[in-house]
């Protein structure tokens, strides 16, 4: 088990805090590790109708953190109106996406990116210069390549692994040793994000931190970082999410409901409307969804699991209901199918509905958004990966070596040698792309919910 760091950990149920990063410099596990503080962020960096590239090695290739992301832009910040695309290849490093950069990501004109890189970088070896050395020279060039093309540029650091992988040459290697190495990448990356200008996400941290947090709360097997000490399930990659998310200044405002309970009279922020308030319930049509998921607090391959370790809850998923003026000492408060009971104290300060009811009136429409994101990000590793550099690269000679149907119809579009055209690669495939884009759209309808208010 990891050592334990007693600034950030507590012994309480509630999610570590990673927002006021600052490290305290006796504690065991900032002495082994030597992170440097993370830069402030400033300010949202998205705007209105942004393309945003999320790009990366196997672990973004897995589509769970990068689902992630695309689903919590939908859902809960559709006025944004984005479009998102991932890029992920398995066992890539910085250099590899550099090669490819170009042809895969650029031709597809993004306004913002995130890279996460430094895991295959890192050789899953202890630390030596010339890795680093290799990693910064990579890595600030697709920096001043995105830059370069006018797109806002968040680096991500590589995460944390749990163990030595099976396919680490170097069988000495402790996973202490290779940790040191992922954290020394992390220090470079924050340097590079001075350097030039550009977001930073921490994904090593959170995802140490919250893993060693998890092993003392649950089980000491609880695999933070994947059964194979890298690829993460759902726990670790929604860590990985919420570090995104957080480099892009997003506020977590989803919404607040407030009543007046002695005049009944119910009012609602941005994105919600009240559509009526009597007799204690109050109807809502609301645009903006809270992040909903599901599932064993206990497990590692848990999204619920990683919201009671990080706090997502508390500074990116906030549907608040508040009520002024009550009158009775305590409520029951039933949103769908279940309730829970508050004090008027607690009330009137505010209660956050997507923490605290797991399963609510938007899941439904939540889970049908999520599968439409899910679908679509599975087809883009298939028109990068295939499409373009296999098709492209010339891997066939003739429609009879090719299985798959759409692919055996592209291929009808070689020229006499062999090759392809990109641009109409890029026509075809965008044309099998687009429903599964407006299946997104089509799956962000207002959602009508009613919250009951009833004094116990």
């Amino acid at each position: 088990m990891l050592k334990r760091i007693s600034l950030l950990l507590c012994l309480t149920l509630l999610p570590l805090s990673f927002s006021a990063q600052t490290f305290n410099p006796s504690d065991p596990l900032v002495q082994t590790y030597q992170p440097k503080p993370v830069p402030p962020v400033k300010g949202l960096m998205l705007k209105r109708g942004d393309k945003v590239a999320i790009c990366g090695d196997s672990i973004t290739e897995q589509r769970m953190y990068s689902r992630a992301i695309e689903t919590y832009l939908m859902a809960c910040m559709p006025d944004l109106d984005l479009s998102v695309r991932q890029y992920g290849w398995s066992g890539e490093q910085a250099p590899g996406f550099l090669a490819r950069m170009t042809n895969d990501c650029l031709r597809f004109h993004p306004t913002v990116a995130t890279t996460c890189y430094g895991m295959n970088d890192h050789g899953y070896r202890p630390y030596e210069p010339s890795i680093g050395d290799r990693y910064k020279k990579y890595s600030t060039v697709i920096a001043e390549a995105f830059k370069a093309h006018n797109v806002r540029f968040v680096h991500g650091s590589p995460g944390c692994v749990g163990k030595r992988p099976n396919w680490s040459k170097d069988t000495n290697a402790t996973t202490e040793a290779l940790n040191k190495n992922l954290c020394t990448l992390r220090n470079i990356g924050i340097d590079i994000a001075r350097e030039e200008n550009v977001r930073f996400a921490d994904v090593f941290w959170p995802m140490l931190v919250a893993g060693d947090e998890a092993q003392r709360r649950y089980a000491t097997n609880y695999a933070i970082a994947g059964k194979d000490g890298v690829h993460p399930g759902w726990a670790g990659s929604f860590v990985m999410a919420y570090a995104f998310l957080k480099s892009l200044g997003l506020d977590g405002d989803i919404g607040t409901y407030t009543v007046d309970v002695k005049s009944g009279k119910a009012t609602a922020s941005n994105g919600h409307e009240v559509l009526s308030a009597r007799d204690g319930e109050i109807r809502i049509r609301s645009k903006r969804y809270p992040f909903c998921a599901t599932g064993e607090t206990n497990s590692d391959n848990s999204i619920r699991s990683a919201m009671t370790l990080i706090p997502f809850n508390q500074e990116l998923n906030r549907l608040m209901l508040m009520a002024k003026n009550a009158s009775a000492s305590k409520y029951k408060v039933t949103w769908g199918a279940e309730s829970r009971s508050y004090s008027a104290e607690q009330l009137n300060k505010g209660v956050n509905l997507a923490a605290d009811f797991a399963v609510n009136p938007f899941s439904e429409a939540f889970d049908k958004l999520d599968k439409a994101v899910a679908a679509k990000q599975s087809y883009e590793t298939k028109q990068i990966k295939q499409v373009f550099h296999e098709l492209g690269a010339g891997k066939f000679k003739s429609a009879d070596q090719i299985k798959d149907a759409e692919m055996k119809e592209l291929f009808a579009l070689a020229g006499p040698d062999g090759k392809f055209d990109f641009a109409v690669l890029e026509r075809e495939t965008e044309k099998k792309r687009q429903p599964l884009a407006d299946a997104i759209k089509a799956a962000q309808v207002p959602v009508e919910h009613v919250i009951s208010l009833q004094p116990e």
